[in-house]
């Protein structure tokens, strides 16, 4: 098959390729978002002592992490948060007397927030809410509390948000998972039905984005010493027919052959995992991908000069010092929400574009969250009618923040200021506003400047180096095709990174597409070859699959006839290729086995078409 034409820039949205739906409705999760957040509220003014309710309330930002993993897993993540707000809290006020250093402190607490949050995905809000809280906590009236007063305060605050983020697993304690594969389902039906068609290796990348995640949900993020669980290893059975559904998509779109009962089966099986019958799954009870990289693994994956996570923490903490220096200089009153709305440019670690339209976009969000802040502080709300406002605004940020994080930002900058004013009237609100303005333009214009400087340097490299490393690690899989060994811990980990390595070379491209208008022609020059790339790395680990189920006995003829013999053959393909991407003159190949012939033929035309 030709490669198809490139694609467009992709959507200005935020696309985490790991993320996963909520289990319960997302007016569900609002509400429980809008309780954690009041509740203190409701607390400290029964206790006659406001701010400390207000104070609580920064642990209960803890309530908008995690609303998509499955309830083990979510338990440590939100438990970890938690005690991080609370130990920011605590170094923001014993640092905010010295400015200096409290504008190192924030520095170094938002890069690694951010370098954490991208390598863990722990998506959004993400590392802003770190240096938010910086920004809100130093504010708030605590000079009656004791230290360790101000740290039980917010760590109750976390620990509601918990105990609120984990009331589902009373219903359906494997909620999350349940969803998650009823979207793979649905994932797999949509890639049935754009085979052939020029969208085919879009939805294919997507479909496997999918699958990689709910493996993710049912086995990495699940406890490594885990009891038989009957729901559990059915959604894994369920899932594991879905990707063999999969499997025959792919070969059909390689082979020719039928895909009729693909889109029908696929549906079946979302209906099977939405009635939660169980069956029969001791036959693969053992035999189970890896998933994503657990956390140990992520860290190591990402501790690398050029990786994406370090790359977007060192920006953020470039960013952060420049907005912190700026606030300094310029007398602003609080240089810590300077940073906090630099930090918000930068976090996330989008392209060029869409950080750019996404900027602006947070700017008008911040400059409107400050009018509708304004507007609260004005009514000076106080008691149940603080708390309810306060809860109301937890509730638009909790419905909006995964559908539109921009819009969201203006309910999050209102409940920080209002959180910021530590329940007591403010005297002058168009003062506080016309401050908060200057800061929020000068750390977001900071941000994007930032960003512009170190964009071009990034851009030029990683897709020739990613197709390389993609090429590098279907070797390593094809390796144990040959061997007809796709079961081992070995081949399990070989097939788990080149998923990573296919994943990261399509956001090297959407990255290219992104960028300024040079890399952006450089980038859809190279989409043919990305496009190859990609179907040799999914054909590859179809051919894994096929074996797996076939138990040896392989009736596609490519399969079966790739032997050691073979194998030689397509290393040393695949070696030339990986020169010639990374700047060789490109080689005449040799006469290739039949199960990747088409693929590196197609790559070979690629890279020789882009040299012209």
């Amino acid at each position: 098959m030709p490669p198809t034409a490139p694609p467009k820039a992709a959507p200005l949205g935020w696309r985490p390729f790991f993320q996963l739906r909520p289990s319960p409705p997302r007016t569900v999760i609002a509400l429980r978002a809008a309780l954690a957040m009041g509740a203190p509220v409701v607390a400290g003014s029964l206790a006659g002592d406001i701010s400390a309710g207000l104070l609580a309330t920064i642990g209960a930002f803890t309530v908008l992490y995690g609303p998509d993993r499955p309830y083990l897993n979510r338990a440590v993540l939100l438990a970890t948060i938690a005690i991080a707000f609370t130990i920011v809290v605590v170094i923001g006020l014993l640092t905010h007397p010295h400015p200096v250093l409290a504008i190192a402190t924030v520095v170094l607490i938002s890069g690694v927030a951010t370098f954490l949050c991208n390598a863990l995905r722990t998506g959004p809000p993400g590392a802003y809410l770190f240096a938010l809280a910086c920004a809100a906590t130093t504010a708030i009236p605590s000079e009656h509390l004791a230290l360790w007063q101000v740290a039980a305060l917010v760590l109750s605050g976390g620990a509601f948000a918990w105990c609120t983020q984990m009331a589902g697993a009373l219903i359906d304690r494997h909620g999350p998972e349940r969803t998650a594969v009823i979207n793979a389902a649905s994932a797999v039906t949509r890639f049935a039905n754009t085979i052939g068609t020029p969208a085919e290796d879009e939805v294919r990348h997507v479909t496997a984005m999918t699958l990689h995640s709910t493996w993710t949900a049912l086995v990495t993020f699940q406890p490594h010493r885990l009891k038989p669980d009957g729901t559990l290893e059915t959604l894994r059975a369920i899932t594991r027919d879905l990707h063999l559904l999969f499997v025959d998509g792919i070969n059909a779109g390689r082979n020719g052959s039928s895909l009729a009962h693909v889109s029908d089966r696929a549906k079946a099986l979302a209906d099977e995992a939405r009635r939660g019958h169980l069956r029969d799954t001791t036959q693969h009870t053992g035999n189970l991908p890896l998933g994503h990289f657990g956390i140990g693994d992520s860290l190591r994956e990402n501790l690398t000069f050029n990786s994406p996570a370090v790359l977007t923490a060192v920006r953020v903490a470039i960013a952060t010092a420049l907005a912190g220096a700026a606030g300094a200089m310029l007398d602003l009153e609080r240089a810590y929400w300077t940073m906090a709305a630099a930090v918000l440019m930068l976090h996330q670690g989008l392209d060029w574009t869409r950080a750019l339209q996404r900027g602006l976009e947070r700017m008008g969000g911040t400059l409107a969250g400050l009018i509708v802040a304004g507007a609260v502080l004005i009514a000076r709300p106080a008691g149940l009618a603080l708390a309810l406002t306060l809860a109301a605004l937890q509730f638009l940020i909790e419905t909006l923040v995964l559908r539109n994080y921009a819009l969201s930002v203006v309910f999050i900058t209102a409940a920080a200021l209002v959180i910021a004013s530590g329940g007591e009237p403010v005297t002058d609100v168009g003062h506080l506003l016309w401050v908060r303005t200057i800061d929020t333009i000068v750390g977001c214009v900071t941000g994007l400047i930032v960003h512009l400087l170190t964009a071009p340097r990034t851009l030029e490299v990683p897709i020739p180096r990613r197709i390389a490393e993609t090429l590098a690690a279907a070797g390593d899989v094809l390796d144990f095709v040959a061997d007809r060994d796709v079961t081992s811990l070995a081949a399990k980990g070989a097939r788990r990174s080149l998923q990573v390595r296919a994943t990261a070379l399509i956001a090297a491209y959407e990255s290219g597409i992104g960028a300024t208008a040079n890399d952006r022609r450089f980038a859809e020059r190279l989409w043919p070859a990305v496009a190859v790339t990609q179907r040799l790395a999914y054909h590859t680990l179809a051919a894994c699959w096929s074996i797996e189920e076939a138990g040896g006995h392989v009736k596609d003829a490519a399969i079966a006839a790739f032997d050691e013999q073979q194998l030689a053959v397509a290393r040393r393909a695949l070696a030339s290729l990986s020169r010639t991407v990374r700047g060789g003159k490109p080689q005449p190949l040799p006469a290739l086995p039949a199960l990747i012939a088409t693929d590196l033929t197609g790559l070979h035309h690629s890279l020789v078409q882009s040299e012209s």
